[in-house]
């Protein structure tokens, strides 16, 4: 049988479980989901909540649109119309899934910020009549 390395101070822990013992799993845990906590009351303005969804329907957009001149430009007489054939579709649809997925998320986040001021407000009565 091995036996596991003592820790230089002598104890029996071996210095990994010494290590994650002393670790602040739970303080960064919670740090990094502070923005998404309901413990904080401190308002995010409208960018900051749905600027990720207005990215993903810019992109989607303009691939949408970088699709439709792609596949446009099959039409006209040239050299590689093949490869505009095949690549214009793949770009329309690639753009419309991403523009129609941020344009799904929007509401979702909408909702999601409504139940967070639903649970807010039963929070503040839960402290307002059990800290009495």
């Amino acid at each position: 049988m091995e036996i596991p390395p003592k820790s230089p101070d002598g104890s029996d822990k071996s210095p990994q479980s010494k290590e994650l013992l002393t670790s602040n799993t739970a303080s960064t845990l919670c740090i990094s989901s502070q923005s998404e906590s309901v413990w904080t009351s401190t308002s995010r303005s409208k960018w900051d909540i749905y600027h990720k969804p207005v990215i993903v329907v810019s992109v989607g957009a303009a691939i949408f649109l970088f699709g439709m001149v792609i596949t446009s430009l099959s039409c006209i007489q040239i050299k590689n119309k093949n490869v505009y054939k095949m690549c214009g579709p793949a770009f329309l649809s690639l753009g419309l899934m991403l523009l129609v997925c941020g344009l799904v998320w929007i509401p979702i986040i909408r909702k999601k910020q409504k139940q967070r001021q639903k649970s807010r407000f039963l929070q503040s009565l839960k402290s307002f009549f059990f800290n009495r």
